[in-house]
Parts: structure tokens; C-alpha cells; sequence
């Protein structure tokens, strides 16, 4: 099936795209569409080859569909807990299991692991499954709150020379898909600027699991970016290079003693590019706000609103039109239309099995394949190393830049 990194907008697909909006971009279209038939040759080069995966970690790592891929079989589960263990061979449909990561990465029948573990954890996992010979499917973020993480990881992606890959869901919604299509089209003209949030009220709520504190206790915000860096980094490949960021806590217990020593609910960042545009986020845990993940893309010839709860999806296009605002001023004349978004996972960008609905605007089956996909025509993946670093060194760099106040500070670069 097609690999991922770029995405066609088929030419041909019975998709509920609105007429006045498909039917400027059908010739870029057809080009896409040809660029996937080359991606569908090379991704069947060996069809009857399978990666038998281990999955760990019972929560999230339940929302997958390993066990639908035709070329993946899912080789071995593992959970501390035994009921999340249980479900686990329930979801996967395996029978056999292991108490332990540990004990699982010795398992020689077994390729790839996907690690779906507290986030703290997540380097200390991923290095047990390399070192084993093992690539590695990992769970946002790449490392935790240190550039010492970062260093570490990409040191040992480099040394053991497998494939890694970061489960970011913001690559794959549905709309940044649309959105990487729309730029790789050059119909943005200068993609100038792009905000994007990720507001989560209600998190609190996961602090605490049989009475003990749980890793998301006081989390600070910035240490959990890449739902929102995925959204500008994820379609123009940009880095980001400085920021400043605004925190804002209250007198909240949670905010007194966790573990990232985190003085805010929410924080706010304003990221300067490579290429000089800009970028603003907020990752918000507290507030009367909609909640959710949404984004904007802002260009010189045209623009892309995704869903925000009250309205859109929606593209605005600029014009020659002259017009006047409500004080009788001189203004250009935008062009709104509404943006019917495609069911890109009803296409063939996935295999058959996998054309389903799916968690986080339809991004699992996306995942699901892309990682398998990558490991069989030992590939690189969509969201390889240095695009996991990417998305995730800039916030610990933001949270950094709230405790002193906004201070503006650089952000180092791993590529």
C-alpha cells in the first residue's frame, strides 16, 4: 500500500469534496494520484513479508490496529497491570503475553515493539526495545522535559540503526492531511503563519489511579507540544528556532509539588521559524474553552481554518476585489468557502482492512500502517527521529521561557 511521508489527493476517489473547491486543484490532483501509484509499487515489493510486533501498555496502546494489517501479526502483549494486559490479548486477539517489557524484548520472534508507556518513560522503554534489536513505535513525546533525553535518544537511533517512529496524531487528522496536500500544491502562496492548540479541561482527572499520583500529575503543558507542533512542522517541514512563553497557574495543590516542578495550567508560545514565519500555540489544561485540537494555516494567496466547534472547516481565499470596512475604510475582498473534509482513511492510502474510522480524527489506521509499512520496506518513516525531536525539543524549550517570565531563548536543532 502507499507509504505516507506524502499523501496524494486522489484524482479519482468518490470523496465529498465541495465542486467549487475540488475543481481548481484537479490537475495538481492527478499528479498526486500518479505519485501514490508509485508509492503503492515500491510498498508491495515484498507482499508476502510480515512484522510480528509486541505491544506495551494498556491504555492508549489499545487504540491500534495492528491486529487488521495484513502484514503485521501481533506477536506478544505486556502490561504491569493484569487487567490492562488482559484487554490487551482481548483487543489483539493474542494469546500470548508478558509480564513485563523486559521479559518481552527477549522474545526473538518478535520485530518491532510499540511502546505505549507513562511519558517519562518513554526513553528508558524505546532504549530497552533498540538494544534488543528491536525497532520501535513510541508514544508522544519523544523524550521528557530534558535536552539530555533528546541527545540520548537520537545517539541511540544513530547507533543501533533501527527504525523509530513517534506516534504523533496530529500528522494524520484528516484535515492535516487536506492541509499538507493544499501546500505541497503551492496554493497557500507564503505559508506566512500557523496558530494551532491543544486545550484539555478536565485533565485532573487522570492525576490520580488507585489513589496514587499518576505521571500526568501537574504536567506541565509545554513538556506535551507535539498535537500542536505537528500541525505547522507536520505540512511545510519547518523548524522552529526561538521562542518566548506565557505561563498562567493559580493557587491549585497540583501546582505545588509534582514532579516537573510546574507553576501552570496552561501556557502560551510564540515560536519564530527557519524560514522567519511564525507560529503561536497554546496547550491549555484549565478554562471555559471548547477543547480539542484545532489549527490555522495562513498564506499570501490563501488560507485553511480547520474545525473549531463553532465553525468550519472553511478556506478563504484572497481576491482582487475592493471593498470597505464598517468605518468606510479601503479593504481587500476575501473569498470564504466551505470545505467539505474528505474521509481520507475511506481511500486507498491504507489497506483495505484498515479503511475505518479510528481515534484522534481518524489517525490510528494512518499510524497503524505508516510504522509497519516503514518497517517492512525498511523505510524511513513520516515521523522519524529528527521530526520526533523536532516536535517535541521546542516545548521543553517554551516551558523553560515561562518560568523566566517569556524570556526569549533559542532552540537547539538536531537535524
Amino acid at each position: 500500500m502507499p507509504a505516507f511521508p506524502n499523501p496524494p489527493l486522489p484524482g479519482n476517489a468518490p470523496l465529498p469534496i465541495k465542486r467549487r473547491v475540488f475543481i481548481k486543484w484537479t490537475a495538481a490532483a492527478g499528479l498526486w494520484a500518479g505519485a501514490a501509484q508509485a508509492k503503492l509499487d515500491q510498498s508491495q515489493t515484498e507482499p508476502n513479508k510480515k512484522v510480528r510486533i509486541g505491544i506495551v501498555g494498556g491504555g492508549f496502546g489499545r487504540g491500534f490496529q495492528f491486529h487488521e494489517h495484513p502484514q503485521c501479526i501481533v506477536a506478544a502483549v505486556s502490561d504491569l497491570r493484569p487487567e490492562r494486559r488482559q484487554a490487551l490479548m482481548e483487543t489483539y486477539r493474542c494469546g500470548t503475553s508478558y509480564l513485563s517489557l523486559e521479559e518481552m524484548v527477549k522474545d526473538p520472534a518478535i520485530d518491532a515493539i510499540g511502546v505505549f508507556t507513562e511519558g517519562p518513560n518513554h526513553l528508558r522503554h524505546v532504549k530497552l526495545v533498540m538494544e534488543h534489536g528491536k525497532h520501535a513505535l513510541c508514544a508522544v513525546p519523544a523524550c521528557w522535559g530534558s535536552i539530555d533525553e533528546a541527545e540520548e535518544l537520537l545517539h541511540l537511533v544513530k547507533k543501533t540503526g533501527l527504525i523509530y517512529m513517534m506516534a504523533e496524531t496530529s500528522y494524520y487528522q484528516q484535515f492535516t492531511i487536506s492541509v499538507r496536500n493544499f501546500y505541497r500544491q503551492g496554493v497557500f502562496g507564503d505559508l506566512f503563519y500557523c496558530e494551532s492548540e491543544y486545550q484539555h479541561d478536565g485533565l485532573e482527572n487522570l492525576y490520580f489511579e488507585n489513589g496514587k499520583r499518576t505521571w500526568r500529575y501537574g504536567l506541565a503543558p509545554m513538556h506535551y507540544p507535539t498535537h500542536c507542533t505537528a500541525h505547522l512542522i507536520g505540512v511545510t517541514g519547518e523548524r522552529l528556532t526561538q521562542v518566548s512563553c506565557i505561563g498562567w497557574g493559580d493557587d491549585s495543590p497540583f501546582l505545588k509539588d509534582n514532579t516537573d516542578h510546574n507553576p501552570f495550567h496552561n501556557e502560551s508560545a510564540f515560536f519564530k521559524t527557519n524560514r522567519g514565519h511564525s507560529f503561536r500555540v497554546n496547550v491549555w489544561w484549565k478554562g471555559a474553552h471548547l477543547g480539542g485540537e484545532r489549527a490555522s494555516w495562513i498564506g499570501t494567496k490563501m488560507s485553511f481554518y480547520a474545525q473549531n466547534g463553532r465553525s468550519g472547516p472553511a478556506v478563504v481565499k484572497k481576491t482582487t476585489q475592493l471593498g470597505a470596512d464598517d468605518a468606510g475604510f479601503v479593504q481587500s475582498k476575501a473569498q470564504l468557502e466551505p470545505y467539505e473534509q474528505p474521509d481520507w482513511w475511506a481511500t486507498d492510502l491504507l489497506p483495505e482492512p484498515l479503511r475505518h474510522k479510528s481515534g484522534h480524527e481518524g489517525s490510528h489506521t494512518f499510524l497503524t500502517h505508516e510504522f509497519i509499512d516503514a518497517v517492512i520496506n525498511e523505510r524511513k518513516p513520516a515521523v522519524d527521529i529528527y521530526e520526533s525531536l523536532a516536535y517535541t525539543v521546542p516545548g521543553i524549550i517554551a516551558h523553560q521561557s515561562a518560568l523566566q517570565g517569556g524570556k526569549l531563548l533559542k532552540i537547539p536543532q538536531f537535524d
